[in-house]
């Protein structure tokens, strides 16, 4: 990956080592090993076989080590593994934010266009359902809000995208939001939700979603914005089977869409020449939404 950020802070195995060895000597003899993942708030480091370290690259990032600690601990009876919070870090050795250490979970990360059979559709599905049913408090989520929060932006991005050599087709795109915009809004209390379900965040096992990770963006809005992986990994057959185990109606999915499309048109342009992973999934979102030209 290359420099993601403008506010960035470099990071290295040195400094991660320094980190452990002053504040958690008992874990600084284990082995140490970054993690190439399509991230983009913390640099990832295996520390042993059992942990792992997380470092925010941003003071953005830097804020939410409290808020995802809060929201695991509200959490229970998930179908699905969830991280465990093994230590907190504090400023040191000149970086300059808390950061965490982390259980590890075992898994591979979903790739989009990858093997996707109608089980995973159901296991992502459930998973929805069963965060949803949560009854605890917790913070508003980041994307839990009308879409009208993010048009500016998101029609930004689309001029922007307008007018690179990307493959895309803007008016598709237009109509896809527009179509979303003009849905009914969730009239509904505010359910539990995940608001960054992108195929990295989720880990499998012999094809089965086994674990769901980064939960600094999750708590209480619409539920609409938990529907992106019918378009970010999974492909049509088995998008189908996802709405229909999870109950979208047409408002919900199509609110879903409109989420979809407006993280891939901000992403793409930001990630396109620094971070592989993200906008290669950008792309296969404005693909599986009709919003790039077939060749």
């Amino acid at each position: 990956m290359g420099r993601m950020h403008a506010d960035e802070h470099a990071i290295d195995t040195a400094l991660v080592r320094r980190l452990l060895r002053g504040q958690f000597p008992h874990w600084a003899g284990l082995s140490l090993v970054p993690l190439a993942s399509g991230g983009t708030v913390n640099a990832v480091y295996r520390l042993g076989d059992t942990l792992t370290v997380r470092l925010p690259l941003t003071a953005g990032g830097a804020a939410d080590v409290a808020k995802e600690r809060q929201i695991l601990a509200a959490l229970d009876g998930l179908p699905v593994a969830t991280p465990v919070v093994a230590a907190v870090g504090e400023p040191a050795e000149g970086y300059p934010w808390p950061w965490t250490v982390h259980g590890w979970l075992d898994g591979e990360p979903a790739v989009e266009g990858g093997p996707a059979p109608d089980s995973l559709a159901r296991d992502l599905a459930e998973f929805v359902t069963a965060l949803r049913a949560t009854r605890a408090d917790g913070p508003p989520a980041y994307r839990g809000k009308p879409l009208a929060t993010v048009d500016e932006a998101t029609r930004r991005a689309v001029d922007e995208l307008s007018h690179t050599d990307e493959p895309f087709d803007a008016a598709a795109a237009r109509t896809v939001w527009a179509g979303a915009l003009d849905a009914p809004q969730w009239t509904g209390p505010p359910c539990w939700v995940h608001a960054d379900l992108m195929p990295s965040n989720l880990l499998l096992r012999d094809g089965r979603l086994a674990g769901v990770l980064d939960w600094a963006t999750a708590g209480l809005g619409d539920p609409a914005c938990d529907l992106i992986p019918a378009w970010n990994l999974l492909p049509a057959p088995a998008r189908q089977v996802f709405r229909d185990v999870v109950g979208a109606d047409d408002a919900t999915w199509a609110r879903g869409r409109g989420w979809a499309l407006s993280m891939a048109v901000i992403q793409l342009p930001y990630y396109r020449t620094t971070n592989p992973v993200i906008s290669a999934n950008a792309r296969y979102v404005l693909t599986a939404l009709g919003c790039r030209p077939k060749p």
